[in-house]
């Protein structure tokens, strides 16, 4: 099925491994071109993604400063012409209590999991209403939802993009540019990984018994959110079934938020 994104351009932050990599990978598959964005390994990231045949580049702003952000955006529109999918998605963790969170560590959180979509997203809207159509989508979290311990930074900037997403979706309600958000429940990313690794560690237990633990204490079905299920939503947000979708948090966390 053609959904309209062959010849456009997909900015895709935090591109370089996990959720991010299967969301460029899937817009070019598409047909789409693609700016990436990330601190991992880039080179193999933007070969898999290269693959598809289109038009990839790269771009190593820092998503927790302003300034390369905007060049970044910048960047994007000078080398293909124009923002047509917006996928605000990179995201850091810091996991530990209220009254041990280091201040550096919410600050960081904050300014790249809430701030830069904001920073993105103001940047890249007014190409998008020029053209009269874009897509803006939020990588959110089932803890833009529901809340678990420890994770305070985290939650409240999920719980922010999610109120983010709906001002940017009423704001352009009129037009044919659309902002939503997914929420995914466990994924085994890299971030998630490191929390298996420590939880195998701190109760002397294998790997495949931590990553089991992990899933089945919140995710009913007892299996991870695969990033390429993510991506095919990502992609339907993008096609024309999908215009009247605004402002929508869509989970697809393994029935975490029906319990």
């Amino acid at each position: 099925m053609d959904l309209g994104l062959k010849g456009k351009t997909a900015l895709v932050t935090g591109s370089t491994s996990g959720i991010g990599l299967a969301m460029a990978k899937a817009m070019a598959k598409q047909g789409a071109n693609v700016m990436m964005n990330g601190f991992g390994d880039k080179e193999t990231a933007i070969d898999a993604v290269k693959a598809y045949g289109v038009a990839v580049d790269y771009h190593g702003a820092d998503m927790s400063k302003p300034d390369e952000i905007a060049q970044m955006i910048t960047a994007t529109e000078k080398r293909f012409g124009s923002i047509d999918v917006l996928v605000n998605n990179a995201g850091i963790q810091h996991v530990t209590n209220v009254e041990d969170f280091p201040v550096d560590r919410w600050d960081a959180v904050i300014a790249i999991n809430l701030s830069s979509a904001f920073h993105a997203t103001r940047l890249a809207l007014p190409g998008m209403k020029q053209r009269n159509w874009g897509r803006i989508i939020n990588i959110a979290s089932v803890h833009g939802l529901v809340a678990s311990m420890q994770k305070a930074a985290y939650v409240a900037a999920k719980h922010g993009i999610i109120g983010l997403t709906k001002v940017v979706a009423l704001e352009n309600a009129n037009t044919g540019v659309t902002c939503n958000a997914i929420c995914p429940g466990w994924v085994l990313t890299p971030l998630v990984q490191k929390q298996v690794d420590a939880r195998a560690d701190r109760e002397g237990i294998s790997n495949d018994a931590a990553k089991h633990a992990l899933v089945s204490e919140k995710q009913p079905s007892g299996e991870f959110v695969k990033p390429e299920q993510l991506a095919a939503l990502a992609v339907f947000l993008c096609g024309p079934d999908a215009s009247e979708v605004r402002g929508a948090a869509w989970n697809m966390d393994g029935g975490w938020t029906a319990q």
